[in-house]
């Protein structure tokens, strides 16, 4: 889905593939080991990602591309609602982020600004 998504965008099929390994939260080293390529060839292709995409960084790209990737969405909805029965004791939403090959799900920390009220956490 997002591989085309980004090709539609003018990406050529590596670029996309990169593309898409990135948004994952893999790093270039990462990236070359998967694509059989130098870490040089993923910096050679992110600066083409960069420009035919309008964005100025690795970040951006990311969050360009979170909404096309479809286990943000998935996981979304199955934390939305509480299984039946259940008590909802913690009320802020979770965090999501992509680590490597999986992602990372941390419940009730929702947004990382230094709120109080984590007294679950220890924070």
């Amino acid at each position: 889905m997002l591989r085309d998504v980004l090709i539609q965008k003018g990406l050529s099929n590596r670029e996309a593939e990169v593309a898409e390994l990135v948004s994952k939260g893999l790093s270039n080293k990462e990236v070359a080991n998967q694509l059989f390529v130098t870490e040089k060839t993923v910096k050679f292709h992110l600066t083409n990602i960069y420009k035919k995409m309008n964005v100025k960084s690795r970040a951006q790209l990311i969050v360009w591309c979170l909404p096309h990737l479809g286990f943000v969405e998935s996981e979304a909805r199955q934390e939305a609602a509480p299984p039946a029965g259940a008590t909802a004791y913690n009320t802020q939403p979770a965090a999501t982020m992509p680590a490597g090959n999986a992602t990372i799900t941390l419940p009730g920390i929702g947004n990382f600004g230094g709120g109080r009220g984590n007294s679950d956490i220890g924070i």
